[in-house]
């Protein structure tokens, strides 16, 4: 190789960084080594960035002295600084009062969740408000789901047993119960009169019936007649009496009854709660073979009304098609 030729390798070298993609990366090079000149255009002289270390001093504003009768604070001035603070943490919320009752019903719930329970088919009977009422009662739109919610912890509050169950559970159910209660009805006591009379009433259907029993050879009169004169049929016969005649009793006991309204059959069986009542009155101990024999029980069923459109309450008019 003579002096000054460079080798075979350097000269391919050379020619490789001709190439475009050669080009391309040594600019980029240059680009990251000498960065480009800013775009923006300053009008101003340059001058070297000064670092401030200035921290204001920033004071809390003094508390509010309402005993304080001076220093401005007084009148409209001291009304105006003021924040009201909501009494309840769920005043901004849809429903504030839902709120705060399923709120304190379920702290209620968990300071007592240790005490005794009993069945629930033993707790005691509690009528509780419709939600319809509750609505009223809050002048909110609340949801049956969440309704439902609040009277699951009721019931469970319920559930306590009577003899351990705090006060402040009873004030705070009773603020949920209806104003009259299954056990606040209470009827009164039937007695006999002092001619020996024991008095009932019954009712089937549109049928009343008032019925007397008193200690006797077992005459029946009803309305004033006989009662094979008023009722003709034998059924009707014995259903006046079923009372006496399951307790053997047709022969100790004289009736008088008055019925009014509905046919004769209603009026037979209302007579039969009346003498199944007066005899009760008599008699207490004879209720459990009255009950097992029907005759205790007021029988509910009635005649459906007719709908329009109907023929009766439940027939349809015979379809022709032509």
């Amino acid at each position: 190789m003579a002096r000054g030729e460079l080798p075979r390798n350097l000269h391919r070298a050379f020619r490789g960084l001709r190439r475009p993609q050669c080009e391309r990366a040594t600019q980029s090079l240059r680009g990251s080594l000498c960065p480009a000149a800013p775009r923006c255009l300053s009008t101003t002289a340059p001058r070297p960035a000064e670092i401030v270390e200035s921290q204001e001093n920033f004071t809390a504003a003094p508390p509010i002295d309402f005993e304080q009768q001076g220093k401005g604070f007084t009148g409209k001035r001291l009304l105006k600084t003021l924040r009201i603070v909501p009494a309840s943490p769920s005043y901004f919320s849809a429903k504030p009062t839902f709120t705060d009752d399923y709120i304190s019903l379920l702290a209620l719930l968990r300071r007592n969740a240790t005490l005794p329970t009993i069945p629930k088919a033993e707790a005691p009977k509690v009528i509780w408000k419709t939600i319809d009422q509750y609505r009223v009662m809050t002048n909110e739109p609340v949801r049956n789901m969440r309704y439902h919610n609040m009277l699951h912890l009721l019931r469970r509050l319920n559930c306590i047993h009577p003899g351990l169950m705090p006060q402040e559970v009873r004030d705070a159910m009773l603020r949920y119960k209806k104003p009259s209660q299954p056990g606040d009805i209470k009827a009164n006591p039937a007695v006999i009169d002092e001619l020996g009379r024991a008095k009932g009433v019954g009712r089937r259907k549109t049928s009343s019936a008032t019925a007397w029993v008193i200690e006797g050879e077992g005459e029946v009169l009803i309305n004033g007649k006989s009662i094979t004169s008023f009722f003709g049929r034998l059924h009707d016969r014995e259903s006046a009496v079923w009372a006496l005649k399951a307790t053997e009793r047709l022969d100790k006991y004289n009736v008088w009854g008055l019925v009014s309204g509905g046919g004769v059959t209603g009026q037979a069986e209302a007579l039969t709660l009346a003498v199944a009542k007066a005899l009760m009155v008599h008699e207490p101990a004879l209720k459990p073979a009255l009950r097992r024999a029907g005759c205790v029980t007021r029988d509910p069923r009635k005649v459906e009304r007719k709908k329009p459109g109907h023929v009766k309450s439940r027939k349809m008019p015979t379809w022709v098609k032509r």
